[in-house]
């Protein structure tokens, strides 16, 4: 398999991580047990982390609140943001963990039952850790888009008319 075959799979995956080695093999050109082969071997190197499915929480009635919290964190000597971002990591509230440019070091996703469960997430674990200078925390008030998918209802993409 050529390196620009193993992307073509990859993309394939993460469109549809359902799709039978059988069809990716179709799609790609290749023989299905070489395309068996790579994926698991894609696995095992850790490659593929997980399969996952994009559920809308919002059709089920699930209480699954989101915010984007930007942290300034004061880098530790000999690991830099690494130690504080690993301890971060840690913490089951937190869904994302990004290393980011800009006026804030980290930008942390954080997932919660509520508005309240995250923002006691925020004041009484996050904010008080060593090494944590300041916190913006912003609700996810509607998704549109997650992962490359849309999230709107066939209704909710059409365009409005411009009334004068």
């Amino acid at each position: 398999m050529t390196e620009r075959q193993r992307h073509q799979l990859l993309e394939i995956l993460q469109a549809d991580a359902r799709v039978a080695a059988a069809e990716a093999a179709t799609r790609l050109g290749l023989a299905e047990a070489e395309v068996a082969a790579e994926i698991e071997r894609l696995e095992a190197a850790g490659v593929i982390k997980a399969y996952r499915a994009i559920v809308d929480w919002d059709k089920v009635g699930g209480p699954h609140i989101y915010a984007f919290v930007d942290v300034r964190v004061k880098p530790e000597p000999d690991f830099g943001f690494d130690a504080i971002a690993k301890r971060l990591a840690l913490f089951e509230e937190v869904h994302s963990l990004y290393l980011i440019s800009g006026r804030q070091d980290l930008l942390l996703v954080i997932e919660g039952r509520d508005y309240r469960e995250v923002a006691l997430f925020v004041a009484e674990k996050l904010a008080p850790m060593k090494g944590v200078e300041s916190t913006a925390t912003s609700f996810v008030l509607r998704k549109y888009k997650l992962d490359g998918q849309m999230m709107l209802n066939e209704t909710e993409t059409q365009r409005l008319a411009v009334a004068p």
